[in-house]
């Protein structure tokens, strides 16, 4: 591939405590064990991207402190090229809860994600041209997101937005590709929850005039094309923690539409990293490898489908 994956994203330390349920209101229960890891969605983003294949570029944020430093060392570790500022506020953070079938509950701390400014995005999209992609989520404030994509189509660069978190009135004017979960999709689109988000996602792809994703979870992904939506299924695994397969899916998806993949192509290659990484504990720990797909019966089965 000729060009290289911009990636515009949050940076979290992940602490991590696994426990057998999740609580409900006013419970208290106790951890199984307790990890920290390297996180936050661009920088997981960003991780799936390069160990994917591509050439890599990291914008963000970080806090003057110990996290920060960690943060950078873990990607440089994966040779991502980093453009992170650093900033008074902390690193940013994420509390996560995994109960022991993989669910999870997640609280973010936004910290030094939310330091972005449009000042950043000259010097973040230096260099950009047509054969690269910028990539982002929305884990900083949508002022920068809307900047930075008007400052990569104006050079020709394609844009994939991951709208996660979610949030209404997105600015979508200069975004190529938008991927979202089923639940993201109706929030998008300012929808209620017992809309059909694939009947959403057509009516979103035609009005904004670009391509949705959707992740469907064990069911796959679908995405649109022609005014209608295509699904693809996922191969059958047993899920240990479903944090960072949705960034898996998206960093690889990315990868693929960079080196001039086919959405069909793209999509199912995502649907089977985002697979693989459930099969594993951790967001960053769990990515795989574009080896390790090879390797895996996952991508078997899911040819055979």
């Amino acid at each position: 591939m000729s060009g290289f994956v911009l990636v515009l994203g949050s940076l979290n330390v992940d602490e991590v405590a696994n426990v057998r349920k999740l609580p409900v209101h006013g419970e208290t229960v106790t951890a199984l064990n307790y990890e920290v890891h390297p996180g936050g969605k661009g920088a997981n983003q960003a991780v799936a991207a390069a160990r994917a294949g591509a050439p890599v570029r990291m914008v963000g944020a970080v806090g003057e402190d110990s996290s920060g430093h960690f943060m950078q060392e873990c990607l440089e570790r994966e040779g991502i090229m980093c453009s992170l500022r650093m900033v008074p506020a902390p690193t940013g953070r994420a509390l996560i809860l995994v109960q022991v079938d993989g669910e999870n509950f997640i609280t973010l701390i936004p910290g030094a994600n939310h330091e972005m400014t449009t000042m950043d995005i000259e010097a973040g999209c230096e260099g950009l041209t047509s054969s690269d992609l910028l990539l982002m989520q929305l884990e900083l404030p949508l002022e920068v997101i809307r900047a930075a994509a008007c400052n990569a189509k104006a050079k020709g660069a394609r844009v994939v937005l991951n709208a996660a978190p979610a949030a209404p009135d997105l600015p979508l004017a200069d975004v190529d590709v938008l991927v979202v979960n089923e639940n993201e999709c109706l929030q998008v689109a300012g929808q209620p929850a017992d809309a059909d988000p694939l009947a959403i996602a057509a009516k979103l792809a035609e009005r904004h005039g670009l391509t949705v994703v959707v992740t469907l979870g064990a069911q796959g992904a679908a995405y649109t094309q022609d005014g209608g939506v295509i699904t693809l299924p996922s191969p059958e695994v047993q899920a240990v923690d479903t944090t960072g397969a949705g960034d898996t899916f998206v960093g690889y998806l990315a990868t693929a539409l960079l080196d001039g993949c086919s959405m069909e192509d793209a999509t199912a290659l995502a649907i089977q990293s985002g697979s693989l990484a459930v099969t594993k504990a951790g967001a960053q720990p769990s990515i795989p490898r574009r080896s390790d797909l090879s390797m895996s019966s996952i991508q078997q089965t899911a040819g055979e489908t």
